[in-house]
């Protein structure tokens, strides 16, 4: 590689920070969203999470949907600059409905926020996404949000998180005070106290003083009982928490912790600052030619999400690319590791929720979206030079299932192209009854709220309106080796076969009891909770 284009990749590779937020729904995610963009000056005024008819709505939610409940309900890419540092934040659901878009986008990610609701603590969404955070070893940052409420304990905080999820903890900051005694945090990187003042609603920059621990001033703004309580508090870590490692924390086994306010911007800048400083640079990945590191000069990335119609008046579909290495060009032709085709990458957009702006070039740990006519596939590679694939993105076994029908003829083909563009980009699978007469496809969704978006987006973007027929179902599973391991073993009880998309076969179950049934009856039967992929990791 030419020196000059080496310098260039790895100047922009140390300038690259990438990250996910992971919450329990009502845990403020799309609120510390909104307040990260504030301080890194990508917007001037942050939007309201509640979807009222007064109020500007919320950046990352632009779906009319989201816009309606006010909840996230897919993942947007939001890019801006900060402190000469190119920050590429990966907005996730919080909705456990819609978890499997968020596993999606984690594949992208090079580290995690995970956000806590202070007053509760760890919550089942939470340490489920937690989970796959630790499959993949990515760092991850902890902030306990809503400080100014009523809350826990914040050393009983740590050590749930100690004890639950194995995960040592580091506080950068501290609280001072909590509920409607919250003053600010103590920053132990500047070994200096953040007192905050409250905004009109937290939609500009807070106001902040900040002075040393020992500044006789101290006794003037803070109240000598919280003022002692912090020289306790900061004690005790001191002398019991643990060393400040930050080879653990990119390996996942030591978390930064962080105490603030999204709403009213305590503590938002203090853990944007820090971040910057400690997360991980976009790195190596496993592939079949082996581990790439970022710096290997021909580009490539693969597909972590498909969005339709993001643009409603063009009806678009979008791929959401992750470049992993070299440099990407607009124009430039790619080979497609799934049908071995060249595909010329036209139009490249730089993504912000749903506005977007051309882009002529990108770097590792950026994310680009590119017009996709029915291409590209979530988890297909994209690359020049040598063919390699990174490892496929799975799909989790769904646990609700239904027969989704046209009711009116006249609609078929809107019905058919709405039914193929939601289920490219994921917003739910689709399987189809193994019986050729019946034709019309199965919803396969990890929660309820999947089917009203599907409903909803059918009538509000292809004008067709849809019923369901619920089935009786609650378990699906994979067989592994096709086909053939299914006509070996002939007829099954208690199980309905289906195929996936992609024409594989699937057994459904009305229950956990049934799956073990068959387990047992067809030992040599080989079933998986997650759909098949070619895995590259040795």
């Amino acid at each position: 590689m030419p020196t000059d284009l080496s310098t260039e990749i790895q100047s922009a590779v140390d300038s690259r920070r990438n990250f996910a937020i992971i919450s329990h729904p009502d845990a403020g995610k799309t609120t510390l969203t909104e307040k990260l963009l504030l301080y890194g000056g990508a917007i001037h005024e942050a939007g309201a999470v509640k979807a009222r008819a007064k109020q500007r709505s919320a950046t990352s939610d632009w779906m009319a949907m989201e816009q309606q409940r006010g909840i996230s309900i897919t993942s947007t890419v939001l890019q801006f600059a900060y402190q000469q540092c190119q920050i590429n934040l990966l907005d996730t659901p919080g909705h456990q409905d819609f978890s499997e878009d968020t596993y999606r986008t984690l594949a992208a990610a090079d580290n995690a926020v995970m956000l806590e609701d202070a007053a509760k603590g760890l919550e089942p969404q939470t340490r489920k996404l937690f989970e796959v955070c630790r499959m993949r070893k990515i760092p991850i940052f902890t902030f306990f949000n809503k400080m100014d409420r009523p809350t826990r304990e914040p050393l009983e905080l740590l050590d749930e998180i100690e004890q639950e999820l194995n995960l040592q903890t580091y506080p950068v900051n501290w609280p001072i005070g909590t509920g409607d005694q919250f003053r600010g945090v103590y920053d132990r990187r500047t070994k200096k106290i953040h007192l905050f003042e409250r905004t009109d609603h937290g939609k500009q920059a807070a106001k902040d003083t900040e002075i040393e621990l020992g500044d006789p001033r101290i006794e003037e703004l803070l109240d000598p009982d919280l003022y002692y309580q912090l020289k306790d508090d900061l004690e005790l870590l001191d002398g019991l928490g643990a060393e400040f490692d930050l080879e653990k924390i990119h390996a996942g086994e030591l978390t930064p912790v962080f105490f603030g306010s999204a709403m009213t911007n305590f503590g938002v800048q203090l853990f944007l600052d820090a971040f910057l400083e400690y997360a991980l640079k976009p790195g190596e990945r496993p592939s079949t030619a082996g581990l790439m590191a970022p710096e290997y000069p021909e580009f490539t990335g693969f597909v972590f999400k498909l969005q339709a119609n993001m643009d409603p008046k063009h009806r678009d579909r979008v791929a959401f690319i992750r470049v992993c290495t070299g440099r990407f060009e607009k124009d430039m032709t790619v080979s497609h590791a799934r049908t071995g085709k060249a595909v010329r990458l036209s139009r490249p957009q730089k993504l912000f929720a749903q506005d977007r702006e051309s882009v002529d070039v990108a770097y590792p740990g950026d994310v680009i979206g590119l017009n996709n006519p029915g291409v590209f596939a979530i988890g297909d590679t994209i690359y020049t030079g040598k063919k390699l694939e990174y490892e496929g993105i799975p799909s989790f076994s769904p646990e609700l299932f239904a027969y989704l029908r046209n009711p009116n003829p006249s609609k078929f083909k809107q019905f058919h192209k709405g039914v193929t563009q939601l289920r490219e980009e994921g917003a739910v699978q689709i399987m189809y009854s193994s019986d050729e007469a019946k034709r019309d496809p199965i919803l396969a969704a990890v929660g309820q709220l999947q089917f009203e978006v599907v409903q909803f987006r059918l009538q509000n973007e292809y004008g067709v309106e849809t019923r369901t027929e619920v089935l009786p179902y609650s378990v699906a599973r994979w067989v592994l080796n096709g086909w053939e391991a299914l006509e070996k073993v002939g007829r099954l009880f208690n199980t309905t076969i289906v195929k996936d998309n992609s024409g594989r076969p699937v057994l459904l179950f009305k229950n956990q009891w049934n799956l073990q049934q068959v387990q047992g009856d067809h030992s040599e039967l080989e079933l998986s909770a997650i759909a098949p992929f070619t895995s590259v990791v040795k």
